[in-house]
């Protein structure tokens, strides 16, 4: 496909939705800082989050360049509402307890990798060097979460049920990450990205080895909770932005 403004438009859409999964994910992980069950435990979540918000610099800094509207990665995150925002639900839901928040950080980074790993081959060079950047963070936070997943579902009697249950809570979200819209049809025929749901096949097989060691039963429901590469959004998202957002729109143009 040639070089055009469709092409152009939804370049800039999934670049959007990458860098606003990571910065609502990095920002969701950041608020156990200090409050992690054990010290390793906090410094790594911190960590991650920390390279998911360098991820988000990059992606959302590659966005406002290529939509040529004087846009930077902070003003991105800082200025927009919670309707412009395209990360999927997944990673808006609230953090619950750790066993919930490592769950959910586990069927993301299963995705994420799979993503990342097919972006290495993109025909866009600048998307191709940030994916060979966080491939290598990402392969860490899916070993480390897949590590605690098991560690947790086949652990005590109470710490397998609390993973069953946030296994059950977020399984219906997960179906998001997989669904093909114009954008993504666009971008797959420019060789930029692959369709969501050429990544499923290999999620499954990570998501069924580990919740098989975890001894955890995968959810029968096949409800999808989807909207939010659209800019519909929880009210979850809502209540984070206004933290989140509070001094940039208190003191706009604030810098340290």
């Amino acid at each position: 496909m040639e070089k055009s403004p469709e092409v152009d438009k939804a370049v800039v859409e999934f670049l959007l939705r990458m860098g606003d999964n990571t910065l609502v994910l990095g920002h969701r992980i950041s608020e156990w800082c200090g409050h992690s069950p054990v010290l390793e435990e906090d410094i790594a979540l911190a960590n991650q989050a920390l390279d998911l918000i360098g991820q988000t610099q990059l992606w959302l800094g590659l966005a406002g360049a290529l939509e040529n509207k004087g846009r930077s990665a902070d003003q991105l995150a800082f200025l927009r509402d919670a309707w412009d925002f395209r990360n999927v639900l997944l990673v808006e839901k609230d953090n619950g307890d750790f066993g919930n928040t490592m769950m959910r950080q586990f069927l993301f980074d299963a995705w994420h990798i799979e993503m990342l790993k097919a972006l290495l081959k993109s025909s866009n060079s600048q998307i191709a060097e940030i994916a060979a950047k966080a491939v290598k963070e990402v392969a860490y936070h899916l070993e480390k979460s897949a590590d605690i997943v098991i560690r947790l579902g086949d652990g005590t009697e109470l710490s397998h049920q609390r993973m069953q249950h946030a296994l059950d809570n977020l399984w219906s979200y997960t179906g998001e990450l997989f669904v093909d819209d114009d954008y993504d049809e666009i971008v797959n025929s420019a060789g930029i990205a692959p369709l969501p749901s050429s990544l499923k096949h290999k999620w499954d097989q990570t998501i069924n080895s580990v919740l098989r060691d975890a001894t955890l039963a995968l959810p029968q429901t096949s409800y999808v909770h989807k909207g939010g590469k659209k800019g519909r959004h929880t009210e979850f998202l809502g209540h984070m932005l206004a933290e989140m957002q509070f001094l940039q729109r208190a003191y706009p143009g604030s810098t340290w």
